[in-house]
């Protein structure tokens, strides 16, 4: 059995009691916690089955001179980001302020570079606005930027009824905001206890009731309802399912902005890997997990499903080569990381019946394209939500009837209205994302893939978005549901992990410390708080200072 390779020469020699750790993926989750295991003293290696890091934020790059990233696009709350590129080997500053007064100004970057002096040192981070051009089917459009004035101008444009109604929103959707993600955002919901001590602010807060039902309290134009509840589809989540807790991705936005990293989400991810590198962290590719290797407390294999006994001792590559760990940590597919890694003699909470029965998000339908900059302007944001002619009834099409509808709504990123660095001269790059139900729906994408692609580029067209687009492609691919599935590993080819309905969400969420296996540990999408790149690199802090605990180590300072 092979041990995790030393420690780089130019770091000082961990200590006879420094313990290693495995994190099996390299996604946003789990190189933000590989960073903070670093700070903590832990030896980390992490293994990633992909030829590159990134997992769900994989950057491509072309022949043809294009560069995509093929997930997620929309950066929020920057001083998360600072946080982990101020870290340091020994300094953990996991007691520090998780919202330092001063980012809480209200005072959000509208120019410039944002994210702190450390994160300047590693990627480049500016402020996008407005926020999404919403465009309606009618042809009118909502640019959303957060600033109440604007916010106010337009609805007195497009739903004049509105107004009042949007102010009510906005005073009860902060009040969730301080309250859910503020005071409780970085709480692990370990316990029934835990859950239950927030019960009763939930219900004060009304914010048990679904998100489309907790808008449509307040405003009577479909439109408006539809501005202010699409924001949980880019987390996976149904707005008709979701609890009203999500309200709060509102203030998250009002408050920190939207931003971008020059040259890309894949940017960031590098300069994550060389953050952690720095650190002495070790990286290993095309290192595909086979199993968590588990046994009993006394070494021995874990033979009957039973309580107590099972320890993550390290993990077995699909070529058959075994590495040792004292911890083990899942940035994978949670219902995949049970159901095929963590032997099932080993699971009594994370069992097959519970795991398969689990709700999974949608999936997704994403084509990836270039083409000719002819010169007109284009009637585009940065980030575009097209929307459909139907909302709730396509909705629950994708979640619950599993089927592609009649018509569709779209998410189109341009991310070289930016950053023209990401297309060769005098073109453009891009993608539109549209949600489609996951593996479930038994659909063939080899023959449903294309029609719907050509749909996608049709109703663009048809909108005045790119005109003539399909005479000015220059490059064409796209991912659909097999991709989640096959490649990454996503059960069933969900996007975003179990769907964060209200019943999946606090302690009803995957734990990030396991119930069933001694030191295994989940980090990222599919773990608490949930999905979207914030809640991600909350995640990992959530799940250090777990391990920090578990191991006695102190959450500032590791001699």
């Amino acid at each position: 059995m092979t041990t995790l390779p030393a420690p780089r020469a130019d770091l000082p020699l961990p200590s006879l009691t420094r313990k290693r750790a495995i994190i099996v993926g390299a996604g946003i989750g789990g190189l933000s916690l590989g960073i903070r295991l670093q700070s903590l003293g832990f030896e980390t290696t992490i293994v990633e089955r992909l030829d590159g890091p990134g997992g769900r934020a994989y950057q491509k790059r072309t022949p043809d001179g294009y560069v995509f990233d093929m997930g997620p696009t929309v950066l929020t709350v920057p001083h998360f980001i600072e946080e982990l590129f101020a870290l340091e080997r020994g300094h953990a500053h996991l007691n520090a302020p998780d919202y330092p007064p001063e980012t809480l100004s209200g005072e959000r970057v509208k120019e410039g570079v944002s994210g702190g002096p450390r994160t300047s040192e590693y990627v480049t981070l500016v402020p996008i606005l407005p926020f999404y051009r919403i465009a309606f089917h009618d042809g009118t459009f909502f640019d959303y930027d957060g600033d109440p004035e604007s916010t106010r101008r337009q609805i007195a444009d497009l739903a004049p009824e509105d107004l009042a109604g949007y102010e009510r929103f906005h005073a009860d959707a902060e009040a969730i905001f301080r309250r859910g993600f503020l005071e409780l955002g970085y709480t692990h919901f370990g316990d029934v206890g835990t859950m239950m001590k927030v019960v009763p602010d939930l219900l004060r807060l009304d914010a048990v009731r679904t998100l489309f039902s907790f808008t449509s309290k307040y405003f009577q134009s479909d439109k408006m309802r539809q501005v202010f509840s699409f924001e949980t589809l880019l987390v996976g989540g149904n707005p008709l399912s979701v609890p009203a807790i999500y309200a709060m991705i509102h203030f998250v936005e009002k408050t920190w902005g939207i931003h971008y990293a020059m040259g890309g989400t894949g940017a960031l991810v590098r300069a994550f890997v060389r953050k952690f590198e720095e650190l002495g962290g070790v990286m290993r590719y095309g290192a595909g997990v086979d199993e968590i290797l588990v046994t009993d407390r006394r070494g021995g294999p874990v033979r009957f499903p039973g309580r107590g006994g099972r320890v993550a001792r390290g993990v077995r590559l699909d070529g058959g080569e075994e590495l040792t760990a004292d911890i083990v940590v899942s940035n994978g597919d949670w219902a995949n990381t049970y159901l095929k890694r963590v032997p099932a003699a080993a699971r009594v909470v994370n069992s097959d019946p519970r795991v398969r029965a689990a709700r999974q998000s949608m999936s997704l339908l994403v084509i990836y394209f270039g083409f000719k900059d002819d010169g007109g302007p284009l009637p585009l944001k940065h980030h575009n939500i097209l929307l459909g002619p139907r909302y709730e009834g396509l909705l629950g099409e994708i979640f619950g009837k599993k089927v592609l509808g009649e018509d569709f709504s779209q998410y189109l990123h341009v991310p070289t209205l930016t950053d023209p660095t990401l297309a060769p001269a005098g073109h453009h790059a891009a993608y539109t994302l549209v949600p489609v139900p996951h593996n479930a729906s038994g659909l063939d994408w080899a023959v449903e893939g294309p029609r719907l692609v050509d749909r996608a580029f049709a109703d663009i067209e048809a909108r005045g978005m790119i005109p003539r687009l399909r005479e000015r492609l220059t490059h064409l691919e796209y991912i659909d549901p097999n991709y989640f599935e096959q490649t990454l590993d996503s059960y069933l080819g969900n996007a975003f992990g179990p769907e964060p309905m209200l019943v999946q969400s606090a302690y009803f969420r995957p734990h990030n410390r396991s119930e069933d296996v001694k030191n295994l540990y989940l980090v990222g999408a599919g773990a608490q708080p949930g999905g979207g790149t914030p809640s991600v690199m909350m995640s990992a802090k959530m799940t250090a200072r777990l391990i920090a605990s578990d191991f006695g180590i102190h959450p500032d300072v590791q001699n």
